[in-house]
Parts: C-alpha cells; sequence; structure tokens
C-alpha cells in the first residue's frame, strides 16, 4: 500500500489507528506517533492551541488542524446528546451527558429531568467550581425537578483531574439528594462521574444507589 491515504480510500477512517489518524492530519507518522507516545487522543483533544503548538514541534499549522478536529468531534457528540429523548439505558445516560463535559477545566454538575417513562424534559447544569470540586445544592434540583412535574433524575459531574471514582463527599451529596427526592416521590436513578481521561462511575452499577 503506497500512502497512508491508499488505506483511507480502500479500508476507510475507522480502520486507522490512532497515530494514523493524527497523521492523516499532519502528513507526519513520525511526528504523530511521538504525540501519540506521550498523550492519549483524550487528552491531545482537550489541549489548547498554544499547548497543541508547543507539543513535539507541532507548530501552528499541524496544531490548528488536529484542534479543529477535535473541535468537529465535540460539536458531533453534543448534537447527538440533545437528539436523545430518552433514557433506556446507562448508554443513554452517557451519550447525553458526556458532551456536556468535553473540554471543561473545571467541575461542573448537571441533571436531567426525566418523566416516568424517562423521557429526558430538560438537562439543567446544576453548578460549576474549580478545578477539584463543586458545590452542588441538592435543594435546586429537586425544586426544578418540581417545577418540571418531573419524578426521575440522573445526576452527572466531572472530574478534571483524577480517576472516575467518587469522592467521600460525592457519595454524601448522592444520599442526600435521593433522600430529599424520595420525600416527593422523586427517584434519583444514578449519579455519573466522567474523568478527563474518559473513564466514567455509574452510582447505580456500582451498588451506590
Amino acid at each position: 500500500m503506497k500512502t497512508l491515504r491508499d488505506k483511507v480510500g480502500i479500508y476507510g477512517v475507522g480502520n486507522l489507528t490512532d497515530a494514523e489518524l493524527v497523521a492523516v492530519l499532519t502528513d507526519d507518522a513520525s511526528l504523530a506517533e511521538r504525540l501519540l507516545s506521550r498523550h492519549t487522543l483524550a487528552e491531545i483533544s482537550e489541549m489548547d492551541l498554544p499547548r497543541l503548538r508547543m507539543c513535539e514541534g507541532f507548530g501552528l499549522r499541524n496544531a490548528t488542524k488536529v484542534a479543529a478536529a477535535a473541535e468537529l468531534g465535540r460539536r458531533i457528540a453534543a448534537i447527538e446528546g440533545e437528539q436523545v429523548e430518552s433514557i433506556a439505558t446507562g448508554a443513554d445516560a452517557l451519550r447525553t451527558l458526556r458532551p456536556l463535559f468535553e473540554g471543561v477545566g473545571h467541575e461542573e454538575c448537571w441533571a436531567l429531568m426525566l418523566t416516568s417513562s424517562n423521557r429526558v424534559i430538560e438537562r439543567m447544569r446544576v453548578s460549576q467550581g474549580g478545578i477539584q470540586a463543586t458545590v452542588v445544592d441538592y435543594r435546586l434540583i429537586v425544586r426544578r425537578a418540581l417545577e418540571l412535574l418531573a419524578t426521575r433524575i440522573i445526576i452527572a459531574h466531572n472530574h478534571p483531574s483524577g480517576s472516575a471514582l467518587p469522592s467521600e463527599a460525592d457519595k454524601q451529596m448522592t444520599q442526600r439528594l435521593r433522600e430529599a427526592a424520595a420525600l416527593f416521590d422523586i427517584t434519583l436513578l444514578d449519579h455519573i462521574i466522567i474523568a478527563s481521561s474518559g473513564e466514567s462511575f455509574s452510582f447505580q452499577q456500582g451498588g451506590l444507589l
């Protein structure tokens, strides 16, 4: 096979490795391999233009191409997330929630307000904070659910640094929200933590709800 573009033409971009995808954008396979030896695709997608420009001698032209490709992916994912009308599985919840945290360098908490049949009524940003923490007022979540006549809730927040495992504060807040919602016959279906590494943690699947 003569070139990488020949491979794309025959097999499609879905069959390219991570390094080959970056090489298509930069026209430099060795540069792509050096970059991927130090950073994952998830880490690369979150880099701003100045940082990308300084990586592995990328330069402004290559950094702009990679940054534009990452932004295109984020926008497509956001559109797909907004098109999720009901939550049937944990994968549905992740598909609508994960794009909300793409490229966000601080902690945020979002809530999905759902009907009894798990139809999405509203996506609500509950709070935003610093790199390591955000303050979540569970009373605001319950009040908004009551206003919308929502009977089920899924909340999610991100960990810009570190793993997706919940902290003790995460566990305590989840329990308080669960108990407060139950007073009004509202069910907290799940609390999902999404890390910048791409990992996620579900309280429901982890047996914490």
